[in-house]
């Protein structure tokens, strides 16, 4: 595991926050075709106003990136009273397997304690196989009663953790 620093991402690197987020998606093959969602991955400036941007780093480099949505953010997709919920977890090329993605999760788990929710929610496209075995070993299970698809032919998984 790397040595990272988890904060908020500065103003100044919203640019290289969304183009870091479109590459990890887009090696992976999670943009769909024909959608959007590239854009709004790519927007962290509009995710940082109405979310939690935060960022791993390892002094100046940009390791990693994760959405901490509030309860009403309009990035939520699943979250409601008492429930933290997070999105968008990228990791760059050069950090994977690293532990990046955990340090950004088990982050967005220890927000949701400090700000006294009951629960931690998020939702995995079916076919995100290693972001789903994280999850798991960090006590997240899934929820299949909040399943959903905001697309047809793009199915999400909803997993939760109590806290």
């Amino acid at each position: 595991m790397v040595t990272t620093d988890i904060r908020l991402a500065l103003p100044t690197e919203y640019d290289e926050v969304g183009e870091l987020t479109v590459e990890a998606y887009a090696a992976d093959d999670f943009i769909p075709e024909g959608s959007d969602y590239g854009l709004t991955l790519g927007n962290a400036a509009d995710r940082a106003a109405k979310a939690e941007l935060w960022v791993a780093a390892d002094g100046t480099e940009l390791l990693g990136t994760v959405t901490f949505c509030m309860p009403g953010s309009v990035y939520g997709e699943l979250g409601g009273d008492g429930e933290g919920e997070f999105r968008m977890l990228a990791v760059s090329a050069k950090a994977r397997g690293l532990g990046t993605g955990t340090a950004l999760s088990q982050h967005c788990i220890d927000r949701s304690r400090e700000l006294g929710f009951h629960r931690v929610v998020l939702s995995s496209a079916s076919y995100m196989a290693t972001a789903h075995r994280l999850y798991e070993r960090l006590g997240f299970t899934r929820l299949p009663e909040r399943d959903w698809s905001p697309r047809p032919g793009v199915d999400l998984f909803a997993f939760s953790l109590d806290l």
